[in-house]
């Protein structure tokens, strides 16, 4: 190598050029997601103590658009930020007198539940693992948790319901001829799913994330091909046209119970128990519906008061703690349901990531009852937090 061969391998340019190589393979999604086993330079599964570790790892693992696809809400965001901000107006008054073992048992819709927990009906979960809604089946039967499986998974739910022995639920998008419907409610019954949640709440899917994204050339999950909408104004007319008949025109093709998920006022839910409906789930779809609505927390009294008692009361969006749990269920929830959080868990380490990551949840609600002295899920009540929203 001569004079001028040397000088070149010692530049800077070169330099420069190897170690913005080196970088670009750092952070491509292939040096993230290796198949064959985990990269080192993320925490081991054992080394996970909450939930929002999962996140952690779920960002370094998958690529930029599986990743903000279960991270972002609609438009501004507000409504996915206030969500988890309002848990922070919601004081838990301790009160560790009174010993005993914690029960955290409860009854939902005729089912024994192990905890007051289930798994949200979320979409396209092969983009976050190879398994998708299988091994996210598979986590929450390990963690004696219920998943209700969303209309729009990655998989035929009679796949999913393969997976696992545990029991499953079935979110259905209704579409607007009731006959249309027939067909996936009676596969999912087939496949033995114990209850139907009618999603009634995200009335129209415009995320600004996504769209700032495909300037960089990463596409997104799969997803439902619909179209484009007839009108200028981007508004899906699939989801726009929802009216309380279509209970009455479904129900002869469902013979377990149904629920109605997205209920965000004290008068829709006392119009979902006068239609006949089993169960009202407060949800705003986790801040991908309607930008600047109100945290589900804030409106779970009202409702809560509202229904009275005549019916189980559902709550999601949120949730990032066990503690979280314990002050849903103390404003009226009867149970919870968690949507993001496994999601970070199935990406994170597949199965046993799900499953990890609903024990510390789990295990973090124990602890609460203890500290606030509510050794069972009957003694929880409004007594045990303040509130303070604005």
């Amino acid at each position: 190598m001569g004079p001028a061969e040397k000088s070149w391998r010692r530049s800077p340019t070169r330099r420069r050029a190897v170690q913005a190589l080196a970088g670009f393979c750092a952070a491509s999604p292939a040096a993230q997601l290796d198949p064959l086993r985990d990269h080192a330079r993320v925490k081991a599964l054992a080394e996970l103590e909450s939930s929002f570790d999962f996140e952690a790892v779920a960002h370094a693992k998958v690529p930029r658009a599986a990743f903000n696809y279960t991270a972002y809400g609609t438009e501004s965001e507000f409504t996915l930020r206030r969500n988890r901000e309002a848990f922070d107006w919601v004081k838990l008054v301790p009160d560790a007198i009174g010993g005993g073992e914690v029960r955290t048992s409860t009854e939902l819709l005729g089912m024994s539940l192990a905890y007051p927990i289930l798994i949200s009906p979320t979409a396209a979960q092969a983009a976050l693992h190879p398994e998708g809604e299988a091994a996210m089946h598979q986590g929450a039967t390990a963690a004696n948790t219920v998943m209700i499986v969303s209309n729009v998974s990655s998989f035929p739910i009679s796949r999913i319901a393969a997976a696992a022995a545990g029991p499953l639920w079935f979110q259905l998008y209704p579409k607007r001829e009731p006959e249309d419907n027939r067909a996936v409610l009676e596969e999912a019954q087939a496949a033995g799913c114990k209850a139907i949640v009618v999603t009634v709440d995200q009335q129209a899917a415009y995320f600004e994330r996504p769209l700032h994204d495909r300037h960089l050339g990463s596409g997104g999950p799969p997803r439902r091909s619909r179209g484009a909408p007839a009108n200028p104004y981007r508004v899906d007319e699939s989801r726009m046209w929802y009216h309380w008949k279509l209970f009455d025109q479904i129900r002869p093709y469902i013979k377990v119970p149904v629920v109605i998920k997205g209920i965000l006022t004290a008068e829709d839910a006392r119009l979902a128990i006068e239609h006949g409906l089993d169960a009202v789930y407060v949800s705003n779809h986790g801040g991908r519906a309607l930008d600047y609505s109100p945290s589900t927390i804030e409106v779970l009294p009202e409702i809560a008061d509202a229904v009275g008692g005549r019916a189980p009361v559902l709550f999601d969006s949120g949730i990032r703690r066990g503690s979280d749990i314990l002050k849903a269920l103390a404003l009226g929830a009867s149970a919870v349901c968690l949507g993001r959080v496994p999601r970070w868990g199935l990406a994170a380490y597949g199965s046993q990531g799900v499953q990890r990551v609903l024990e510390i949840l789990q295990a973090e609600l124990a602890q609460s009852m203890a500290s606030t002295g509510r050794r069972s899920i009957g003694a929880i009540s409004r007594s045990l937090v303040t509130t303070d929203f604005p």
